[in-house]
């Protein structure tokens, strides 16, 4: 039994300005061809670890072909995924007979004049296999899935949490999928049910109500006869597409009419509650309020409007200026993406001070620089190794960096955007994260696997930033539908 695999994954906002080139994929893993797939991923948490693992639990000869990842951001430029996507499906011709194909694809891929990225790749690869060839696809929560590729897979398989420590679970999955299906034991049938919702980022974490009582229902269905996999996948807003939203997606064993009433059944569920799923936005010092009346510390507000994993620039400063402005002590943020006082900070040196004028330089909308004299405490050439429960087992730079001290307000500067996953970059410039008393953390949900356990109160805040949660001020153009809590709006 041969299986094909390979993928380009990305997560596109259409906020910012900025384009996803050629260049932004060729980094340490960013574009993984043949054999080094199966040597760099095995056992990494990601999908393709997943795959590899069930290669060797099943024993089928994975075939790799080509795995190309860019940090979130921009809009990709089409020349360049015409590029990427034609060597995937010449590596594709050239390997042989193949009984089925995993693609590792995200979910809300977008290039410049394909608003269903992810869709054009299976699409793609389905013209080549045929249509007798299973294609097995395992997705982000955050994808915003469409009818077509919906048409052209053959199983669809979201992940349950986030943060996301289900990525090689669901990449095994999906395997499974393909496997059974080569084998004849089942032929999966698929449909969608799309939502007219906008969910609410801190409505979806891992192991807290209310995503709790969704992902018993999930399970729960999937335990019923003919059922082979459901998903509800919370959408990515930041994507200005016509099918922008939440959706539902089931896999039954040969009952097409069975997914579309299982579909419809669990998505129909999910709009009736639609009010649970609604998280209204918070304040910087209203969080900070709320931390204090809890009494538990480290206070720690995910300022998810400048989370670099869905593409922000990563300098917003309402936060920064905000800590200056209550004279906060033992206070840190992570990180701070600003090229030029990472690298001043690099030249001066540990132990010395230098003059800075610290973030907001990406758009006006992140807020103005903070002009300040800081102390540096400590300097990195960016390299570490995830520890965390996401990326573990994997390697990670954030380029020439520094640990800078603002009064009582430590900032950990980078030349990368990269949200922090886990502690391992901060310990490796000295920092114990568990002694700070106040810290920010440029992300939305996915440092929860490791903060968590150090954590006094988390909160969710609505700073300044691009990707603003208020989303009647997403800048949308192309969708095709009114949606909660938009247009149809929240009870008050």
């Amino acid at each position: 039994m041969r299986i094909a695999t390979g993928g380009i994954v990305h997560e596109t906002s259409t906020c910012v300005d900025t384009r996803t080139t050629l260049n932004h994929f060729e980094h340490g893993r960013g574009i993984v061809r043949g054999a080094a797939i199966l040597e760099i991923f095995r056992g990494a948490n990601v999908q393709t670890g997943g795959f590899i693992a069930a290669a060797e639990e099943h024993g089928f000869e994975l075939v790799p072909l080509l795995r190309a990842s860019a940090f979130p951001g921009g809009l990709i430029r089409c020349d360049d995924y015409e590029a990427i996507r034609g060597e995937l499906i010449d590596r594709l011709r050239a390997a042989g007979p193949l009984d089925g194909v995993l693609l590792e694809l995200h979910g809300a891929m977008v290039v410049e004049g394909i608003d269903d990225g992810d869709g054009d790749v299976i699409a793609a690869v389905r013209e080549v296999v045929g249509a007798n060839v299973p294609i097995g696809v395992p997705q982000d929560l955050h994808g915003n899935h469409t009818k077509r590729r919906v048409e052209v897979a053959d199983a669809i398989v979201g992940y349950d949490t986030f943060p996301h420590v289900d990525m090689s679970e669901r990449g095994q999955e999906a395997a499974e999928i393909v496997v059974r299906t080569i084998n004849g034991e089942i032929q999966p049938t698929m449909a969608i049910h799309q939502l007219p919702m906008f969910w609410g980022t801190a409505r979806q974490i891992t192991g807290q109500p209310p995503w709790t009582e969704v992902i018993e229902r999930v399970h729960a269905m999937e335990r019923r006869a003919g059922v082979i996999s459901m998903t509800v996948a919370t959408g990515f807003p930041w994507s200005d597409v016509p099918e922008v939203g939440s959706s539902v997606i089931a896999v039954t064993d040969n009952n097409q009419q069975l997914a579309q009433d299982l579909a419809d059944e669990l998505g129909e569920w999910i709009w009736q509650n639609r009010e649970l799923w609604y998280s209204p936005p918070l304040s910087v010092r209203d969080a900070l309020a709320e931390g204090e009346r809890i009494g538990r510390y480290p206070i720690i507000v995910a300022d998810h409007t400048d989370n670099t994993g869905g593409g922000s620039p990563g300098d917003s400063t309402e936060v920064l200026r905000t800590f200056l402005d209550m004279n906060l002590s033992d206070a840190l943020l992570l990180y701070m993406v600003d090229e030029q006082v990472a690298k001043q900070a690099h030249d001066a040196g540990a132990g010395n001070r230098i003059q800075i004028s610290l973030g907001g330089k990406s758009s006006p909308v992140q807020g103005t620089p903070v002009d300040a004299e800081a102390e540096v405490i400590a300097v990195s050439d960016g390299e570490f190794a995830y520890d965390g429960p996401m990326y573990a087992g994997l390697k990670g730079t954030m380029g020439t960096s520094a640990w800078i001290r603002i009064a009582g307000v430590s900032v950990v500067v980078v030349c990368t955007r990269e949200q922090p996953f886990d502690q391992a970059f901060a310990r490796g410039l000295g920092i114990d994260c568990s002694k700070m008393k106040y810290i920010c953390v440029k992300s939305s949900a996915h440092f929860r696997a490791a903060f968590e356990p150090i954590a006094g109160s988390i909160h969710n805040i609505d700073a300044a930033g691009i990707h603003t949660h208020d989303f009647a001020k997403l800048p949308h153009t192309k969708r095709t539908r009114q949606v909660f809590p938009v247009d149809i709006l929240p009870n008050k």
